[in-house]
């Protein structure tokens, strides 16, 4: 796995599948959300994939991204705050850090058949 990979090319309707199974790992725990506990997570070890939203402030990519390029943790980048926090049951978030590698393998293969289909 690449330290980032990104899919700002996608819109939301492909990201669909992707955002359903990061819905079903926080229905599961298997995810962290926020940048506080993305960032707790990543310095513990347990995030498979960070899932961050485009349109998010400097500020909090500003506290995320440089951790994950320094754990080699992978990212790739949905379309808002607003459609990632659906996902997980909130009004929106920046960021989800996946905790399972199982789930964190079919993410990737969802954003694989994004990026193809894009």
């Amino acid at each position: 796995m690449e330290p980032s990979a990104t899919a700002g090319d996608s819109t939301a309707g492909n990201d669909d599948r992707m955002l359903r199974l990061v819905g079903l790992g926080a229905r599961g725990g298997l995810v962290s959300v926020g940048v506080e506990l993305t960032r707790k997570a990543v310095m513990a070890n347990t995030v498979h994939v960070a899932i961050c939203a485009a349109d998010v402030s400097r500020h909090s990519k500003d506290k995320i991204i440089p951790l994950l390029l320094a754990r080699g943790v992978s990212m790739i980048e949905t379309a808002s705050a607003a459609a990632l926090g659906r996902a997980v049951g909130r009004e929106a978030t920046a960021v989800v850090g996946v905790l399972d590698a199982k789930l964190a393998r079919g993410i990737f293969a969802a954003h694989e058949d994004i990026r193809r289909k894009g």
